[in-house]
């Protein structure tokens, strides 16, 4: 029998104890569940529910023995009075529709102790790091250059290590912009593939300027997906649409810096299938 977990911490990819998900299949890279997440002091997170917040994760199905391993991990055995976690069931949101899913929450009041703002463990670690560098997958108009410059932060964005190739995601323009009540870019995990220019940036060029550029946490949150470079698998951030909308055709201006940004770098292959779906979405505009 398959069981559906939920994991936001230590499990997630690119995480001390991700190895104990190499066998489980992923469900979803990006989801999220209701609740609060805390920094524990140890290490590690931990969570309260609650209907009000949200916590971000992954979503695994794995095996009843994996089961296990997970619960000896997480301090848990059935029945107990004294486990560090409890294993409750609550529902898990991707893009794919939701899902019932094991996690572990707290059981001891001392493990919450720092309240992690945005639901996030790994954009928490990653901002305690300000002197460090990050892989950065940009996607859409950030692949500009021109804009970065005309932003007057050009120097954040000279190293470019090479197109990130993103399975199992599809370009989408989600974000209705309350500007002009178009669209902008956004990437959905439905299945396809999506390209994109990986940067290898200072992790302070979040807070100086891509947190602002992108709404982050509201309109846009900082996530991490798993990219393909040079022959390779790496965890990169990236920025994905909170709340997502019914698809709308972005401005001509946008437009302009996404093609910009892709030309010289990206395939042409997919260069021609994002200028189809954006002439579609105007067309479909027109119809309507």
């Amino acid at each position: 029998m398959m069981i559906n977990v939920f994991v936001y911490g230590t499990l997630r990819k690119g995480e001390p104890n991700a190895h104990l998900l190499k066998s489980a299949t992923c469900i979803a890279e990006q989801c999220w569940t209701n609740g609060v997440v805390y920094d524990t002091g140890y290490g590690y997170p931990a969570i309260k529910p609650t209907p009000s917040s949200r916590i971000y994760g992954e979503l695994y199905s794995v095996t009843e023995e994996e089961l296990g391993r997970l619960d000896q991990l997480e301090g848990y055995r059935e029945g107990r009075k004294d486990n560090l976690y409890e294993r409750i069931e609550q529902t898990v949101y991707t893009d794919k529709g939701s899902f019932q899913a094991y996690m572990y929450i707290a059981s001891k009041e001392n493990l919450l102790k720092k309240r992690i703002p945005n639901g996030d463990w790994k954009e928490h670690k990653l901002l305690l790091k300000q002197n460090d560098s990050v892989l950065y997958f940009a996607y859409g108009s950030c692949m500009d250059q021109e804009r970065f410059i005309k932003d007057g932060f050009a120097y954040y964005f000279q190293s470019i290590i090479g197109v990130g190739i993103l399975p199992n995601y599809t370009l989408r323009f989600t974000r209705k912009s309350s500007m002009d009540g178009m669209g902008r870019a956004d990437i959905v995990e439905e299945g396809g593939r999506v390209e994109g220019k990986v940067y290898q940036i200072p992790v302070k060029a979040l807070k100086d300027y891509l947190y602002k550029r992108e709404g982050a946490p509201k309109a846009y949150r900082p996530t991490f997906v798993t990219v393909e470079l040079n022959g390779k698998k790496v965890q990169a951030l990236t920025f994905v649409v909170v709340n997502k909308k019914t698809e709308t055709a972005p401005p001509a201006r946008y437009e302009e810096e996404i093609l910009r940004g892709a030309n010289g770098f990206l395939s042409a292959d997919y260069i021609s299938s994002i200028k189809n779906h954006m002439n579609s979405l105007k067309n479909s505009k027109q119809i309507t």
